[in-house]
């Protein structure tokens, strides 16, 4: 390990497509719900623009078009015009409820559970993701996700990147902001951490939007760590 991870006393993860697979289990959902209604889903496309909805949902919030609300709400306004899209008609309101809550049910990557188990022995670990607290409380049971506790920009009413968000999580560990390791497979999320003073761990997911996308998994000399996965992150911190 690095001298200068020596510090460390957390590590706080992104969680979409960082520890959980959110496009293969959207796809499998939908996939499932095209047999039970006898519909035809191009379950993949579906996937992708709900996805692809998101940054611009929390943009809304950011610029006052819309309130604070949590990713539950803005999934939902996601999905209500993606089922216009796509023709999807027949849907009743408990429907809608349970496909928008697909999101608390995303599957872990295959180095998931016993990476994080094995991060846990030596540092806290704890989620720092947009998604709010019941999401992630209810995807850590689906999973079998062994977090130490749960952190959401929800509780900062800052999604990141928003430095608010990341200062929030080191604030509540009462850890400087020096001391926390953000975890996460997206290049962005850690340059907007680094910029707080969190050290940064990048994780590569290339099959994240799937094998046909080619996913920027290249190395960034800025990042303290660059993991394969979590168990390869893992062996590097000594855990």
């Amino acid at each position: 390990m690095k001298s200068n991870l020596k510090k460390i006393q957390a590590l706080t993860f992104d969680v979409f497509g960082t520890v959980v697979d959110w496009r293969g289990s959207i796809i499998r959902e939908m996939k499932l719900l095209a047999r039970e209604k006898n519909i035809t889903i191009d379950a993949a496309a579906f996937a992708d623009g709900w996805r692809a909805g998101y940054q611009p949902a929390m943009q809304r919030v950011r610029s006052g078009d819309l309130p604070w609300m949590n990713i539950d709400a803005l999934h939902r306004i996601i999905l209500d015009d993606l089922l216009k899209k796509f023709s999807i008609t027949g849907l009743t309101e408990d429907e809608k409820i349970h496909l928008n809550k697909v999101w608390h049910r995303l599957k872990p990557w295959s180095d998931t559970v016993r990476g994080l188990k094995r991060l846990k022995k030596k540092y806290i670990i704890t989620t720092l993701s947009n998604g709010n607290v019941s999401l992630l409380t209810n995807m850590a049971k689906f999973g079998g996700l062994p977090w130490d506790c749960i952190i959401s920009a929800e509780l900062a009413k800052h999604y990141k990147p928003d430095p608010e968000a990341y200062q929030m999580a080191a604030a509540l560990l009462d850890l400087r902001t020096d001391e926390v390791l953000m975890v996460a497979a997206h290049k962005s999320d850690l340059v907007a951490a680094q910029k707080t003073g969190n050290r940064a761990a990048f994780i590569t997911r290339p099959l994240e939007y799937g094998a046909d996308f080619k996913n920027d998994i290249s190395r960034e000399k800025s990042f303290d760590l660059h993991a394969l996965d979590f168990n390869d992150l893992a062996d590097q911190l000594g855990c």
